[in-house]
């Protein structure tokens, strides 16, 4: 199949947009330009990048007749807005996550994405896309270790453990009003529900704001650059902080399995640590992005066995999303690559019936709906229910 028949453009020019801008040409797809928030921002990224155009404005990115897919890597308060504006102007959307800031954004997208179903809607949940998680869930639909009876995990990071550390996710106006479980939980949690299959009914949550004074900068940085903390002091005002840099959350899920997901943005020398323990009545599997080529499967009669990424032992319906022989090791931008490649391949094949391995809009907006309950459990320090009062997804 060739996918370099579409025509995209990139929105964003933060650490994330140019990691867009090379999954999609490692794929053949042309990329024609890049947008920043300031026409100077568009021009250097696009330099950098050696593309062709930078966009002085999103319209002028709806208005190329060029572009067929948006790929949306800007701060989340813009991401209702933009993907609105992207599929009335009948181009194809890739946006990242979360979805929006709200569950009511969310639903309104998921309910646009409906009323357009002839456009490829998604959401850039990478993570599902390393060899050994689509194998794990195959395993899992298989049966390989009978039926879930608990799931833990987390997601850690140290790039904000410094109080001279700066992102504009610091704050609510501009990522909402959970950052870590925004974040990076959300990765986690679509991560967990793709692969088991199963649905979270109640969560009950703990939140913590472990540096609540920050240092930002007068002159922005970018993300997950070191920074001198003495020069930063200097040239910077502090600022009182609201979202969470840490979080501990149980779940309960529909089918009774018990769950828990610790996320952290403060933890030394993590710099970007998924792990995953799925415990099932028959066995165990384990896996750490740390080690992303290698499964670990737990056994209570034999021994305990560990696979090495090898297309050769994978399920055979996803083979095809390792591209390397055994032994050569994939990670996280190869994610990325995957990811595309099942989306432009779903956008070619046109047949939008058929079910999507990769995050819609739906996925993006339940986990909104957890976001709001994790947030509402951590304030009133109870079990909150999930909730879903509208229409499923109607």
């Amino acid at each position: 199949m060739i996918l370099s028949q579409k025509t995209a453009a990139v929105a964003g020019t933060g650490f994330i947009g140019p990691v867009h801008v090379e999954g999609l040409r490692r794929l053949g797809i042309r990329v024609k330009g890049i947008l920043g928030s300031s026409p100077a921002k568009s021009e250097m990224a696009a330099k950098t990048l050696g593309l062709p155009k930078a966009y002085v404005s999103y319209e002028e990115i709806l208005s190329d007749p060029e572009i067929e897919v948006v790929h949306i890597a800007t701060p989340n308060r813009q991401h209702r807005d933009m993907v609105i504006g992207a599929l009335g102007a009948g181009k194809h959307v890739v946006c990242e996550k979360p979805l929006g800031t709200t569950s009511a954004e969310t639903y309104e997208l998921v309910e646009q994405a409906h009323q357009n179903p002839t456009l490829v809607t998604a959401v850039n949940y990478n993570v599902r896309f390393y060899p050994l998680a689509l194998h794990a869930r195959d395993l899992l639909q298989a049966g390989a270790i009978g039926r879930v009876l608990s799931v833990r995990g987390a997601y850690i990071q140290d790039w904000l453990l410094k109080d001279t550390d700066w992102n504009w996710r610091l704050l609510v106006q501009e990522g909402g009003e959970l950052r870590a479980v925004g974040d990076i939980g959300t990765h986690w949690m679509d991560l967990i529900l793709f692969i088991t299959g199963l649905r979270i009914d109640s969560v009950f949550a703990d939140l913590a704001t472990l540096i609540p004074v920050r240092q930002r900068p007068k002159v922005a940085g970018s993300t997950f650059q070191g920074s001198d903390n003495k020069a930063g002091a200097a040239a910077s005002e502090p600022v009182r902080i609201e979202t969470e840099d840490w979080g501990a959350v149980l779940f309960r899920f529909a089918n009774g399995a018990r769950g828990s997901m610790c996320v952290s943005q403060v933890t030394a020398g993590r710099k970007n640590q998924i792990t995953f323990e799925i415990s099932g009545s028959e066995g165990s599997l384990a896996w750490d992005s740390e080690h992303p080529n290698d499964l670990w499967l737990g056994h209570r009669d034999k021994p305990n066995e560990l696979l090495i990424r090898d297309p050769s032992l994978l399920s055979a319906g996803i083979r095809s999303f390792a591209s390397y022989p055994g032994g050569h090791n994939e990670g996280f931008p190869d994610t990325f690559k995957q990811l595309y490649r099942a989306i432009y391949e779903y956008l070619e094949e046109r047949d939008f019936s058929r079910p999507k391995i990769f995050a819609g809009f739906e996925d993006g907006h339940e986990e909104l709906l957890l976001c709001e309950a994790i947030l509402q459990s951590h304030r009133a320090q109870a079990w909150v229910a999930v909730k879903r009062n509208q229409t499923e997804y109607s």
